[in-house]
């Protein structure tokens, strides 16, 4: 397939919604050590809203490009490039230059300040990306460097997820969705509080042991269906004060995951509950590409499938955006056909 001369994306060349627009750009040539990928599919992000609203007050080159999870086909590689070659699926990693468990200054955010993918091609560091599953769709694939890997370094990376144990999990979104998938792979069970009745039915179809209303006493059930236990961890995505709650419903020693920020950017919490309970509290910003690669390892031999709501196309992406702050069960994904 002969690549065209010029690219399309979207851009910013000022902040907020309501500049979001469409342009061309020159077809870059791969550097030393680059790829050129032909970009097959974009699942969207809480943070892509974010950045499109105000760049989450970090300095960005404008126009910027939002979107930070691609998954596409390398169709020209730079110098020195042994990684992949013309061909190959691949899938980007959120943390530009985070390759393994040592974190350095010299990262890059894909999606902002850093590339975005939200373009018919993007030219990125061969070591910014890893092999896609082999099992998996594009579309499905590009929703695992954000929102899959962030489950599985909360649950297994950092948290040692064992058969048996509880995941609790709040919401239904993409996050949320893969910490119940990965709970199950694992022979672990999983509690999914979420407020929607028609999400809650969803939930127990796609493999929840218990779905808990958000307006009940959901510390309380977990307690109860934990025979007094609590969970062993809990997947915290709306944060602020949420979190007390989540103090409750977690077990002596457990583990909290703090990975949204959907009630706000303060957090607030019980100092009892958190000392005494011994309870481990750990921000998760993604992870690192050894991570996801182990993550895509253990899509390809269990056969996982990523849940995804609903697919638009490349010129559909405003209404896609609607669609994620709206909310949505499970992944958003912009797709480039």
């Amino acid at each position: 397939m002969q690549e065209p001369d010029v690219l399309r994306r979207w851009q910013l060349p000022r902040l907020g919604r309501a500049h979001l627009a469409q342009a061309e750009a020159p077809m870059p040539s791969p550097g030393a050590g680059q790829i050129l990928v032909r970009v097959g599919a974009v699942a969207l992000n809480y943070r892509d809203l974010l950045m499109v609203r105000d760049g989450m007050g970090m300095a960005l080159d404008l126009p910027f490009t939002p979107g930070s999870d691609m998954a596409g086909t390398v169709v020209a590689v730079g110098p020195g490039v042994h990684r992949f070659a013309v061909g190959d699926r691949v899938i980007n990693t959120f943390w530009g230059g985070w390759t393994d468990s040592h974190w350095h200054a010299d990262t890059t955010l894909l999606g902002g300040p850093g590339p975005g993918m939200l373009a018919s091609h993007v030219c990125i560091d061969a070591n910014w990306a890893v092999a896609a599953p082999a099992t998996l769709s594009l579309e499905e694939a590009s929703t695992l460097p954000c929102a899959g890997l962030t489950a599985w370094f909360a649950l297994v990376e950092t948290g040692a997820l064992r058969a048996g144990e509880t995941v609790l999990v709040h919401g239904t979104g993409g996050v949320a969705l893969f910490g119940l998938q990965l709970a199950r792979l694992h022979g672990a069970q999983a509690i999914v509080v979420t407020g929607s009745a028609d999400k809650q039915a969803a939930a127990r179809a796609l493999g929840a042991t218990h779905v808990l209303a958000r307006d009940s006493d959901w510390p309380a059930e977990v307690r109860r269906f934990t025979q007094g236990r609590g969970a062993d961890h809990v997947l915290e995505l709306s944060s602020g004060p949420d979190l007390d709650r989540s103090l409750q419903a977690v077990k002596q020693g457990g583990r909290v995951s703090i990975i949204g920020m959907l009630g706000g950017d303060t957090l607030s919490a019980s100092f009892y509950a958190m000392v005494l309970g011994r309870v481990t509290v750990q921000g998760i910003g993604v992870g690192h590409r050894r991570a996801l690669e182990e993550l895509v390892r253990a899509v390809d031999a269990n056969a996982l499938k990523p849940v995804i709501a609903a697919r638009y196309g490349f010129d559909a992406l405003p209404a896609a955006l609607d669609h994620l702050e709206r909310g949505a069960f499970g992944k958003v994904v912009v797709t480039m056909a």
